[in-house]
């Protein structure tokens, strides 16, 4: 299966992708904290300054960057996103469980 994301696509000062690092998903440099993570506080509506609050080991600049790769790549990530919640969902309340 091909990545949806490569080391030379990101033009973004605070991003990074390494194969190695969260399956290759897009990530803070520096940190294990993807951009997925991320938007996701930004879809709930907290601010930059919120997530700030709840991520308090980033600086305001990284997640102002890790929005804009998001804004950037939104329909990619969102995917991820949607991806994410219906594994979370299959785990929490398999078929014929209920």
């Amino acid at each position: 299966m091909k990545r949806a994301f490569s080391p030379k696509e990101t033009h973004h000062f605070h991003i990074t992708i390494d194969q190695d690092i969260c399956g290759g998903d897009p990530i803070i440099k520096g940190t294990r904290t993807s951009v997925a993570a991320i938007a996701g506080y930004y879809l709930m509506g907290l601010s930059p300054e919120e997530i700030q609050r709840e991520l308090p080991h980033l600086k305001l600049a990284q997640i102002f960057d890790a929005l804009a790769f998001y804004l950037d790549h939104r329909e990619t990530i969102d995917r991820k996103l949607a991806r994410d919640r219906e594994e979370a969902v299959s785990k929490e309340f398999p078929a014929g469980k209920y």
